[in-house]
């Protein structure tokens, strides 16, 4: 991607030069393929049709661009059962941890400002964890032992997520009571608030040596507020959505906008699907809480979101708006696994393919290996939400792709391998094995 002037060049070539070694960014290594995936709408409607009328999906939407225009969309099902509402282009969804890749490109844009280096110790902006500790066991009493890290939590940790936070309270070992007795995920605390209780907690492992899903997005977001000065979803509207046009993103719906949110559905082990309360559903979105969470909270439409895809697509660019440079976007898409962390160190995160992590996205290192796996591109990058969604964006084919849906738990349902393989039935170097 060419650049119209000099000094946008000189800048980006500055930036990629300051990034360490451990995770220069670069091209996506797909072996001379140049990319053949062919939009066929008739079976990505038939795909997520099927599941619809089968009875595994209340309601499903997806949007997909490929070389600058839009390749497809579709909307089946029903965005509110109960209401006869369908699903519809300007559905309003929780997009939950695609929140996330949100609050990365926030802080990343302070990044490029010189604010902060990567390798910079987080206590240094957050002096909270100054005194962290690790978890190192139990005595014969079965209290925790602990020690001291053997190195600090840095940022890129956070953004890797091998900072060694617990993973959140659902964690049974002892950490997981600490961390439920700090409490930090209420939503009557601020970030500042959440983030002080979290350096309360001890580290469950060394900085650097697992890779363990966390609340360091969390982390993330209050490092956005005190290097900016403001408020996380101010600078959110202010530097992300206003610039990008992203008009229906935001924790809290307002009011006139209510008609078009999806309902939360829970689905049962035998396929049935129960409406959550909207009293517990919209905690969040329902009201203007203190908390405005880094990790997750977040409302959308396939548009808006897209929109926030399509710029990643573009390099950090979108419609003459820059967002990232360059640079900043293949730094974040590409692999940060730090050495030697063996794959059973790595939580869940291998279920999602061949994958290593990037900066808040996993990125795809090798082909699909198996008729298992859902299908996808060496070289995306991608991340999805709790209620079943899921983003992706594949530079060798020139795709940005959005699918919603509104369920939980995540998976169960061969929701996005379904999607994934009607994408890219075409493309044989990105579509999983045939048995």
């Amino acid at each position: 991607m060419g650049y119209p002037h000099l000094m946008a060049r000189a800048a980006a070539l500055l930036l990629a030069a300051l990034v360490p070694a451990m995770a220069a960014p670069a091209a996506p290594a797909h072996d001379g393929h140049a990319g053949v995936a062919r939009i066929d709408k008739a079976r990505i409607d038939a795909t997520l049709a099927g599941l619809v009328d089968s009875g595994q999906v209340p309601g499903v939407s997806a949007l997909v661009w490929q070389d600058g225009k839009e390749a497809y969309h579709g909307a089946f099902g029903l965005a509110d059962r109960e209401a006869n509402r369908p699903m519809a282009r300007d559905t309003l969804v929780q997009i939950f941890s695609m929140t996330k890749p949100v609050t990365g490109v926030a802080l990343m844009r302070l990044y490029e400002q010189g604010r902060f280096r990567l390798d910079d110790p987080v206590a240094k902006y957050l002096p909270e964890f100054a005194g962290t500790r690790v978890y190192a066991g139990t005595d014969v009493h079965g209290q925790p032992l602990l020690e001291a890290p053997h190195r600090p939590i840095t940022i890129r940790d956070l953004m890797r997520h091998t900072a060694g936070f617990v993973g959140g309270g659902d964690d049974t070992g002892p950490v997981g009571a600490l961390y439920r007795q700090a409490d930090p995920d209420s939503l009557d605390h601020t970030l500042a608030e959440e983030v002080r209780r979290l350096a309360t907690v001890p580290l469950l492992y060394q900085p650097g040596t697992r890779w363990l899903y966390s609340p360091a997005v969390e982390v993330q977001a209050r490092l956005v507020e005190v290097l900016s000065g403001q408020p996380f979803d101010a600078y959110l509207q202010q530097h992300v959505f206003a610039p990008l046009k992203m008009k229906d993103t935001r924790y809290v719906v307002r009011e006139a906008d209510r008609g078009r949110l999806a309902a939360l559905y829970r689905r049962s082990d035998d396929g049935a699907m129960t409406r959550i309360p909207d009293v517990e559903a919209l905690k969040i979105n329902g009201r203007d809480t203190a908390l405005k969470p880094g990790s997750w909270g977040l409302t959308s439409t396939l548009d808006d979101y897209m929109r926030f895809a399509r710029m990643l697509l573009g390099g950090g660019q979108l419609d003459g708006v820059r967002i990232l440079q360059p640079a900043t976007v293949r730094l974040m898409a590409s692999d940060a696994m730090p050495a030697g962390i063996a794959i059973q160190d790595r939580s869940w995160l291998p279920g999602k393919g061949q994958v290593g992590f990037g900066i808040d996205f996993a990125v795809r290192t090798a082909p699909p290996a198996s008729a298992a796996e859902a299908s996808g591109e060496v070289g995306e990058f991608f991340w999805d939400g709790a209620a079943n969604t899921l983003f992706w964006v594949d530079p060798v084919n020139d795709i940005a792709a959005v699918l919603f849906a509104q369920w939980l738990p995540f998976g169960k349902v061969p929701l996005h391998k379904a999607f994934r393989d009607a994408v890219y039935a075409d493309d044989s170097s990105a579509a999983a094995p045939r048995d």
